[in-house]
């Protein structure tokens, strides 16, 4: 048996003139009059035999049950609002969120070189500072992400892996100098650290077996790869970098790689998109598209270890 619930229109009335605490700002929101919100808001008084609110003075206050009420209200019109959204989004659009380095140095081109092959379908592009890559299909709006991880997505995503992370040292090629890059010259080298926790020179020192003869103190530290690698292009240190993100500055020579290693951080480049979403042909196009710039990709010659 369904349980009898209250009208819609009352409970959205309630919702919002308990997020305002005023009916008249309610009756702005929802394009009714006052004595409209004071009508929706006695029904619902009427259905559950209590107060709602109380007037102190000139200010509106809920009342202890309208407090109970209110959260799972304001869940339940968030809710309803995703699911509709799911139907409203245009067939021809795709907004996309990003992590912001591979923005600037991968991704936004690819993107200019597929509107021009796919003028049917846009692209909205939206780039994120992410310290750790993510997305929420539910609160943001995005339909598609691009991110970096070790692969382990919801069951309601599709993935479609693009290219694995390598991390290698960048530096400046006016930097070279005479003396070869060996453990000492790297002990003296300033470093540059793309995050505040290190992590990539750490990753890459352990995995080549030097993270007992390499100091991890002392040098830039900034919050991206971007900003690590641009400080290194012009001259400030040895940052680490993404082979991929790096691979047009290596071969035109606005960057120099010290230490011809790459090391596997253990996380790709994903493209995630709701199973739920509709139009998946939009998002396979996408995939795709970006799948065959990947294996186009011209990399410097360089050893990788795991």
């Amino acid at each position: 048996m369904t349980r009898r619930l209250p009208p819609l229109y009352a409970l959205r009335a309630f919702e919002a003139a308990a997020r305002h605490c005023s009916f008249t700002r309610a009756a702005d929101e929802l394009a009714i009059t006052q004595s409209a919100v004071s009508r929706h808001i006695r029904t619902l008084e009427e259905h559950f035999a209590c107060r709602l609110f109380e007037r102190r003075g000139r200010a509106l206050h809920l009342t202890e049950p309208a407090s109970l009420l209110l959260p799972g209200v304001h869940e339940g019109f968030e809710s309803l609002e995703r699911a509709c959204a799911t139907l409203l989004v245009e067939d021809g659009t795709l907004r996309l969120k990003a992590p912001s380095t591979l923005t600037m140095r991968w991704l936004l081109a690819r993107l200019s070189l597929f509107r021009a092959r796919h003028a049917d379908l846009e692209v909205q592009l939206t780039s994120a500072w992410m310290d750790l890559d993510r997305v929420d299909f539910l609160h943001e709006p995005f339909d598609c992400a691009v991110l970096l991880s070790a692969g382990t997505f919801s069951n309601e995503w599709h993935s479609v892996r693009l290219f694995e992370e390598w991390l290698i040292p960048v530096y400046a090629p006016s930097a070279s100098g005479e003396q070869p890059w060996d453990v000492s010259r790297l002990q003296q080298a300033e470093l540059v650290h793309p995050t505040p926790d290190r992590r990539d020179w750490r990753r890459w020192l352990q995995a080549m077996g030097l993270a007992d003869q390499v100091s991890l103190k002392g040098g830039q530290v900034f919050d991206t790869l971007e900003l690590g690698i641009v400080a290194a292009a012009r001259g400030y240190g040895v940052s680490i970098g993404d082979l991929a993100m790096v691979a047009e500055d290596v071969l035109l020579g606005r960057l120099a790689l010290p230490w011809p290693t790459a090391v596997s951080s253990g996380e790709s480049y994903y493209l995630v998109w709701p199973k739920a979403r509709r139009g998946q042909e939009r998002f396979e196009r996408l995939a795709e598209f970006l799948l065959a710039e990947v294996a186009a990709m011209q990399l410097p010659d360089v050893q990788l270890r795991r």
